[in-house]
C-alpha cells in the first residue's frame, strides 16, 4: 500500500480501487518487470538490466523494492559470494497476469490500428 494512504483501502479514500491499483503499479517500469517476471519466471538481479534496456541500476532497485513491499515480488538472496539475488512473482503478483496480457493484447491492436489508418495529432 503507498505509504500516504496505508491503513486507508476503501474506496472513500480512493475515487475507486483502480486509482489505487493505478497507485501501485506506478511508473514507466514496473509492468516490465512484472511482466518479464512472468515470461522467465525467476530472474537474478542482473539480468533485469539485460532485459529492460535503458532501466538504470538506481531505478531498478527502487522499482524491486516497491514491488517487494507490496508483496508483488518476492526476493531470494543465496548466501554465495557475491551473494545471489533471484526475484519472483509472488501469487498476488501473478493475479496481475491476465490484466497485464489484456493491456498486451490491446496495445498490440492499437499498434496494428494506428499503422493502418495513421491517426492525426
Amino acid at each position: 500500500m503507498p505509504s500516504s494512504r496505508e491503513h486507508k483501502v476503501s474506496c472513500s479514500n480512493y475515487q475507486c480501487e483502480i486509482e489505487l491499483t493505478l497507485e501501485i503499479l506506478s511508473g514507466k517500469w514496473k509492468a516490465l518487470i512484472i511482466w518479464n517476471l512472468h515470461l522467465h519466471k525467476t530472474i537474478r538481479y542482473n539480468e533485469f538490466r539485460r532485459l529492460i534496456l535503458g532501466i538504470t541500476q538506481k531505478m531498478l532497485t527502487q522499482q524491486l523494492k516497491e514491488l517487494e513491499k507490496y508483496k508483488i515480488v518476492s526476493r531470494t538472496v543465496y548466501p554465495t559470494v557475491p551473494p545471489a539475488v533471484e526475484y519472483k512473482l509472488t501469487e498476488l503478483g501473478e493475479e496481475l497476469i491476465p490484466i497485464m496480457s489484456a493491456m498486451d493484447k490491446w496495445g498490440k491492436n492499437y499498434v496494428q490500428l494506428y499503422q493502418e489508418n495513421h491517426f492525426e495529432d
